[in-house]
C-alpha cells in the first residue's frame, strides 16, 4: 500500500515496484476518473479495491481515504507512507503537467488529458496537506511500526525512497 501527497511519486513507485515484483499495481487515479475527468461513484471504485484485496499479491497506490482505507492497511503486508514537502510536490506536478501537456498519464484515468488549475495547485499545495491529516498519517505509520507482519516506511525525500527501492530491485 502506497500513499503520501499529490505530486509525491506515489505512482511512479508502483510502477517501478510492479516492475521488480512482477504485480500490476492498481492506481486509484485510474479508477477514480473516468473519461473528461468525471468522477466514478465510490461503489464501484469499493467494488474495483475489493477485487485487487483477494489477490495474492497486490499494489495499491493512493492515500482515498474513504475507499476501504482500514481494509487496505490491514490487508498490506508492506505500507508506504511519501511525506515530501510541499515546494518539492509542487514542482513535480507543474513538471508532470509538461510532460504530458495533451496527454494522458498512464496512471491516470482513461480519456482525463493532462491539465492544471488553481484548485489542483491550492490543494497540492494547500489543502491536501492540512496538518491533521499528515499528523494521522505519521500516527498510524508509528503504530503499524510495531505490528508483527508489518512493515511500515515514511520516506521524507526522494534520495531516502531511492535507496529503499534500489535495494529492492537489487541494485
Amino acid at each position: 500500500m502506497i500513499f503520501g501527497f499529490s505530486g509525491c511519486g506515489k505512482s511512479t513507485l508502483a510502477r517501478r515496484l510492479g516492475a521488480t515484483l512482477g504485480v500490476e499495481p492498481l492506481h486509484f487515479d485510474t479508477i477514480h476518473w473516468l473519461p473528461d475527468w468525471t468522477e466514478s461513484s465510490d461503489e464501484y471504485k469499493i467494488e474495483r479495491v475489493k477485487k485487487e484485496l483477494e489477490k495474492d499479491r497486490w499494489i495499491i497506490e493512493g492515500s482515498y481515504r474513504r475507499i476501504l482505507w482500514r481494509e487496505r492497511v490491514d490487508a498490506a503486508d508492506t505500507v508506504i507512507f511519501l511525506d515530501f514537502n510541499r515546494f518539492l510536490c509542487l514542482y513535480r506536478v507543474i513538471k508532470r503537467r509538461i510532460m504530458y501537456a495533451g496527454k494522458t498519464r498512464p496512471d491516470m484515468g482513461e480519456g482525463c488529458v493532462e491539465k492544471i488549475d488553481f484548485e489542483f495547485l491550492r490543494w497540492v499545495f494547500l489543502d491536501g496537506r492540512k496538518k491533521r491529516k499528515r499528523k494521522s498519517y505519521l500516527e498510524l505509520m508509528e503504530r503499524l511500526k510495531g505490528m508483527e507482519g508489518k512493515n511500515a516506511y515514511t520516506f521524507k525525500n526522494p534520495r531516502e525512497l531511492e535507496r529503499f527501492v534500489r535495494e529492492i530491485e537489487g541494485v
